[in-house]
């Protein structure tokens, strides 16, 4: 029996317009997720001007992602004993506080105070996602799970590479203070829309005293994978966006090459940004082309993250001998399709199969993989450019990287998953 709605472009129509809270908690992930990497651009063309290194870049990179990891336990403990509502609007304000602080920066001794206040705002944002996660069953149902998360998914993709390339075009124009005023501003509005949406947060006890000591550090995650190593079929969903963040990669090679080979009218932000805006655009793709093929069946879910897995791997080979600017457009919409594709099913995946009361952690430890993997990447890749690796070859590796993930999901679906007997058929 398929309980689920299925993941068409019209489902995404009809669920924003008939659940009025989903609709108000979608635009303010929309808006603070675009917020949270409007900034991207500015920071590495900056940061390139000043330094003239990409090991800088990867840095910077790395502290908009590995915070996530250090941030994930405590948020998702949080998340599981308070308000998630209330969590989201307070990490908008925090956040909107932080990026105005960035305009203070402008030479090469204030580069620390830059990461600071990276690193700030990228552990207020990992309590915002993992709020925002956690929340989303109790905001549509069990029938529109799917559908909700092909939507926030995709949101998030593209917010990633659609803020990043805005962000670009707007530095190129109007320069970097504007960013960063906008970016403030789009903060606010995120928390505006978070304040008017209702929802009953069924796992708040208001009988129970909340204890920092209960949240602090690693021993709340250590309780969200004990749930899930219970399950080994639960325990492998947990690791499919662990091998997604080898793209992590992605944002280093697009401030190298978009740069320096692929830079418009010589322009090297706007290099960067088209090559963002075609990641974003394949983030969207992804989900709506097998959206009505896949359905609402778990074990076609499956099969299209093998897919999104591959078609990352290829396309990241091709890019590494794209020698023109519409080759390597083709190529980030392809494998950024199928990074997508990972991120909504498993992410759909481990939310039907995951207790509530055990939501919140089990998807910050979800995240929290990620941006291991993901900084990682990105920061081996920046050293690499740095020690005499072509920017090319880096691209070339990591293509063939993406397809150990492949090659370890195939397994696991041959192994864990060949005899399971779906609890939802179409």
């Amino acid at each position: 029996m398929n309980n689920d709605a299925g993941i068409t472009l019209p489902n995404y129509y009809r669920l924003l317009r008939r659940n009025v809270h989903f609709r108000r908690l979608w635009l303010a992930q929309l808006v603070s997720g675009t917020g949270d990497w409007f900034y991207s651009v500015a920071i590495y063309v900056l940061l390139l001007r000043l330094t003239g290194s990409a090991e800088t870049v990867a840095l910077a990179a790395v502290l908009q992602i590995l915070p996530m990891f250090f941030a994930g336990p405590t948020a998702g403990a949080v998340n599981d004993r308070v308000s998630r509502r209330r969590v989201m609007l307070i990490t908008d304000l925090v956040r909107s506080a932080v990026v105005l602080g960035m305009l203070t920066v402008g030479t090469r001794e204030q580069i620390w105070f830059l990461y600071v206040l990276l690193a700030l705002e990228v552990t207020t944002a990992a309590f915002f996602e993992s709020a925002r996660t956690a929340i989303l069953p109790n905001v549509v149902g069990h029938r529109d799970i799917a559908t909700a998360n092909a939507v926030a998914g995709t949101t998030w993709s593209v917010s990633v590479t659609a803020g990043a390339a805005i962000g670009g075009f707007v530095v190129a124009w109007f320069g970097r203070e504007t960013v960063f005023m906008l970016n403030s501003g789009s903060f606010l509005l995120s928390a505006w829309f978070i304040y008017r949406m209702r929802v009953r947060e069924t796992h708040v006890d208001p009988d129970t005293r909340f204890r920092w000591r209960e949240v602090l550090g690693f021993g709340p995650i250590v309780e969200g994978f004990r749930y899930v190593a219970r399950d080994l079929r639960l325990a492998s969903l947990l690791t499919l966006k662990f091998g997604l963040g080898i793209l992590g990669a992605r944002l280093v090679l697009v401030s190298v090459i978009g740069s320096r080979e692929f830079a418009v009218g010589g322009e090297p932000a706007l290099g960067m940004s088209l090559l963002l805006v075609f990641q974003g655009i394949g983030s969207l793709l992804g989900p709506l082309v097998l959206g009505p093929f896949v359905g609402g069946n778990r074990s076609r879910m499956r099969w299209a993250v093998l897919a999104g897995y591959l078609a990352g791997a290829f396309s990241y080979v091709v890019f590494s001998q794209a020698r023109s600017l519409n080759v390597a457009a083709w190529t980030m919409v392809v494998a950024h399709a199928g990074g997508s594709l990972v991120w909504v099913y498993s992410t759909t995946l481990l939310h039907l199969s995951t207790d509530d009361r055990f939501r919140g952690r089990v998807f910050a430890a979800d995240f929290a993989l990620f941006m291991v993997t993901a900084s990682v990447a990105s920061y081996s890749c920046g050293w690499a450019i740095d020690h005499a690796v072509a920017a090319r070859t880096a691209a070339l590796g990591v293509g063939l990287a993406m397809l150990l993930p492949a090659v370890a999901w195939t397994l696991s679906l041959r192994l864990l998953w060949r005899t399971h007997e779906e609890t939802a058929k179409p």
